[in-house]
């Protein structure tokens, strides 16, 4: 996989947003797509960006809200074959340690 992106799709509202994102990742299912949810947005991972795109869009429009805010950040590396655990991994490297705390 040489895309990975970092994806946050939710409405807008003051009420909780868990039902509504739950919506989105779900929407992601239907994509050729790896994908990992954390508390701040779904990294995403595909052969290529179209893919990202396309999943992207279906998942923006899974929210059912009057107005919906969505985030898309992309790293398509096009020379170099490498995963989002990979990238972690190399950091870990130089750290020498996890890239994680326990506060």
């Amino acid at each position: 996989m040489t895309a990975i992106a970092i994806l946050s799709v939710a409405p807008v509202t003051e009420d909780s947003m868990s039902e509504e994102v739950a919506k989105a990742v779900a929407a992601l299912e239907d994509h050729n797509v790896a994908y990992d949810t954390t508390p701040m947005g779904t990294i995403i991972e595909a052969e290529d960006a179209e893919t990202i795109f396309a999943a992207a869009a279906a998942a923006h429009t899974a929210v059912d809200a009057d107005r919906v805010s969505t985030f898309l950040k992309l790293d398509d590396k096009r020379t170099v074959d490498q995963s989002a655990a990979e990238k972690v991994e190399s950091v870990e490297a130089h750290l020498g340690r996890p890239a994680s705390s326990d506060r």
